[in-house]
C-alpha cells in the first residue's frame, strides 16, 4: 500500500528531472503559405479598390524575348498599311531653268492658276522659263490624322533642266479613290545642281527631282482598318514553318487564351484578342511585337553578274563534288601605223591596221569538297587558289546545274 503511493511520486520526480536536463527545442513558427495565382483569374476587390490583373505566362516567356527575331520585324498587321498620294503642281521662281515654250501644259496650268486668282492673260503671251510642271508624290502612313506633316517628293515632267531654288505652289494630293488627303507647298530642296551653260557645264547628281521636308499637311484621316477582336498577322516572307512557329510562340506566351493563334496559310496568322485585353487591343499588339521567333530561312545564293557581287548564307550545303576551273584568255589588239609619203609627192600617208592575236590558257585549278561542305568553305577554297568573283559566280551556276548546290540560286 505504501509502495503503491510512493511509485507515482518517484516517477513524477524522475520525469521532471529529465525535463530540466534535456529541454525540448523551441517550436517552429507557423507561416501561412503564399496564395496561389491562377492564370486568367478575375481581378479581386480590396477595401482600397480593385486589384490589378495578373497574367501568368509560361517559364519560357522571358527567354522568348532574348532570342530569335522580333515579331515586329517579321510580320505586318492586316489593315495597317501606307497609302500613296499623287498630285500635279507648278514650281515657280526658277532662274531660267524651267520649261520651254513647247511644253504646252505648263503654259495652260500657269494660265489657269492666274485666272483663278482673278488675272486674265493670253496664253500665247506667257513665258514659262521660270516655271516647271511637276508631279508631287508622298506616302500617307496608317492612322495619320489631320494636321500631320509629311515629306513630299517633287519631279519635273516637262523639259525643265533644274529645280534648284524653286517654290512649289499650293497643290492638292489625292489617293487612289480620288479624294484629297493633303496639300503641299514649300521650297524645293534638290540634291544636285548644274553649273555653266551649253557645252561648258557640269551636272552633279539629279537636279530635276527634289524634296520638300514637312511640306505636306494632312487634311483627312488615313483610310485605316480599326483593330477588332481578331488580329491577322501577315508574314513579310511567306513560309509555312515560320507561320507555325509564330502561332506556337503566341500560344505559349498567352497560355490562358485557349490556343487562339492559328496559322491559316504560309503568309497569314490569325490571333484572337484575350479577354483581359478586350479593351486594350493596342497594348496587346505591343506585347505581340515584343515576342521573338526563330524564322525558318530558305537556303539561297544571290549573284549579280553585272557588279560581280555574291551574297550567300553560311548554312548552304554542297554535295560531294570535284571542281576544275581553267582560264582561257584570248586577246586581240589592233594598232594603226601610217606609212611615210615619198618626198616631193602629194600622195597622203596611208594608215595600215596591224592586228595581233594572243591566246593564253592557264593550268586548270581543282578543288575537292567533301560531304556536308558549305558555300563558305567553297568560297574560301576558291579564294585560296586565286579565283576571282566572276569565277565564283560561274562555278556556283555550274554547281546548281549539276544538282550539287542545295539552295536556290537567284541571278539578278
Amino acid at each position: 500500500m505504501r509502495f503503491s503511493l510512493l511509485f507515482p511520486l518517484l516517477l513524477t520526480a524522475v520525469l521532471g528531472a529529465q525535463t530540466v536536463t534535456s529541454p525540448l527545442p523551441p517550436p517552429i513558427p507557423q507561416t501561412a503559405p503564399p496564395p496561389a495565382v491562377l492564370p486568367n483569374t478575375p481581378a479581386a476587390t480590396t477595401p482600397s479598390g480593385p486589384a490589378p490583373t495578373v497574367v501568368v505566362r509560361s517559364p519560357d516567356a522571358a527567354k522568348e524575348l532574348d532570342r530569335g527575331v522580333r515579331l515586329k520585324d517579321l510580320v505586318t498587321i492586316e489593315g495597317v498599311r501606307t497609302n500613296q498620294l499623287i498630285g500635279y503642281g507648278l514650281v515657280v521662281g526658277l532662274n531660267g531653268t524651267g520649261d520651254r515654250q513647247q511644253t504646252v501644259f505648263s503654259v495652260q496650268s500657269l494660265t489657269n492658276l492666274l485666272q483663278r486668282m482673278g488675272v486674265s492673260v493670253n496664253p500665247g503671251a506667257i513665258t514659262v522659263k521660270n516655271t516647271a510642271s511637276v508631279l508631287v508624290t508622298a506616302t500617307l502612313p496608317a492612322f495619320a490624322q489631320p494636321g500631320t506633316t509629311l515629306d513630299a517628293t517633287v519631279a519635273a515632267i516637262g523639259d525643265a533642266s533644274n529645280l534648284q531654288g524653286g517654290l512649289l505652289v499650293l497643290t492638292t494630293l489625292r489617293g487612289i479613290n480620288g479624294q484629297v488627303y493633303g496639300t503641299a507647298q514649300g521650297p524645293v530642296v534638290t540634291g544636285g545642281f548644274v553649273a555653266g551653260r551649253t557645252a561648258n557645264s557640269q551636272t552633279v547628281n539629279h537636279p530635276t527631282v527634289g524634296r520638300i521636308p514637312n511640306g505636306i499637311s494632312v487634311e483627312r484621316p488615313a483610310p485605316s482598318v480599326a483593330i477588332g477582336n481578331t488580329i491577322r498577322l501577315q508574314l513579310k516572307d511567306a513560309d509555312f514553318t515560320t507561320a507555325a512557329r509564330v502561332a506556337e510562340t503566341v500560344n505559349r506566351h498567352f497560355p490562358g487564351n485557349g490556343g487562339a493563334a492559328r496559322a491559316e496559310n504560309s503568309a497569314l496568322v490569325s490571333v484572337m484578342v484575350p479577354p483581359q485585353y478586350s479593351a486594350r487591343s493596342i497594348e496587346f499588339i505591343s506585347e505581340l511585337e515584343r515576342l521573338s521567333v526563330n524564322p525558318d530561312r530558305v537556303a539561297r545564293v544571290v549573284v549579280n553578274e553585272r557588279t560581280g557581287t555574291v551574297v550567300l548564307g553560311k548554312d548552304v550545303r554542297i554535295a560531294p563534288v570535284a571542281i576544275m576551273h581553267g582560264n582561257l584568255t584570248v586577246e586581240i589588239q589592233t594598232t594603226y601605223t601610217a606609212t611615210e609619203p615619198v618626198p616631193f609627192n602629194s600622195t597622203p600617208p596611208v594608215v595600215v591596221p596591224q592586228t595581233t592575236v594572243a591566246a593564253k590558257d592557264e593550268k586548270a585549278r581543282n578543288v575537292v569538297l567533301k560531304d556536308g561542305a558549305t558555300v563558305e568553305e567553297l568560297v574560301k577554297s576558291l579564294a585560296a587558289i586565286g579565283s576571282t568573283t566572276r569565277d565564283v559566280i560561274a562555278i556556283l551556276q555550274n554547281l546548281r546545274a549539276a544538282g550539287a548546290l542545295d539552295a536556290e540560286l537567284d541571278v539578278i
